[in-house]
């Protein structure tokens, strides 16, 4: 009993905090309230141990963080990329056998990860609807970058369909899937599973972020 009031006392305390963020910057932040259980755990779903190490990009106050650790992803295989400062400080703070970075996830391509082991998945819980195509291109191309050549990238959202444009897909040679939706988040969200189409790995070809992608 007293650890359900104290699981429920820290939800409140992170929602205020995740509320407090978005007044301060609503675009970085996109949303009103940190992500819920359900949607934690179907985008986290096809991740276990066996999946090696995995970045989390934006993970905000830890919803997805708590659902990685939960399918058996040890601290020490989680890279948490954050550009909040008060976020990213609670993380350290919570995960401190995780590598945690305050930095853009644009940058994700500049830094060492896991002693040069590639990962097996990114789980993202950026807002990449509302951002520009040379960003959008820098995180996806980073990311892809740093792993397994069967790696995937989840990402959630909001809208009826997949944040990353299919002319954008097509360019970085990547197909994107929806693995599920929920409506028990607030607001009601579905997960996409983003791959590699094309055979060549990443780290041989190369993605400026100010290559021209085609506008249909």
């Amino acid at each position: 009993m007293i650890e359900v009031i104290i699981m429920k006392q820290q939800h409140i305390v992170e929602a205020f905090g995740f509320f407090q963020a978005w007044l301060k910057n609503p675009l970085r932040v996109a949303a009103i309230a940190p992500s819920g259980r359900a949607l934690a755990s179907l985008i986290t779903s096809e991740i276990s141990h066996d999946t090696g190490p995995v970045i989390e990009l934006g993970p905000g106050t830890g919803a997805f963080t708590r659902a990685l650790i939960s399918r058996g992803v040890r601290q020490e295989d989680l890279a948490l990329i954050e550009f909040g400062s008060e976020f990213a400080i609670a993380l350290h703070l919570h995960y401190p056998r995780a590598c945690t970075l305050w930095m853009d996830a644009a940058r994700l391509r500049t830094v060492d990860l896991f002693d040069g082991r590639p990962a097996g998945a990114v789980v993202s819980g950026l807002p990449l609807l509302s951002m520009p195509q040379r960003k959008l291109i820098a995180i996806l191309a980073g990311a892809f970058r740093k792993m397994k050549p069967d790696g995937a990238f989840y990402q959630f959202t909001y809208g009826p369909r997949c944040p990353v444009p299919v002319r954008l897909l097509d360019h970085l040679g990547l197909e994107a899937e929806r693995i599920g939706g929920t409506f028990a988040n607030l607001p009601p969200a579905a997960v996409y599973r983003i791959r590699r189409r094309r055979p060549n790995p990443f780290h041989l070809v190369r993605f400026s972020s100010r290559q021209h992608v085609p506008v249909e």
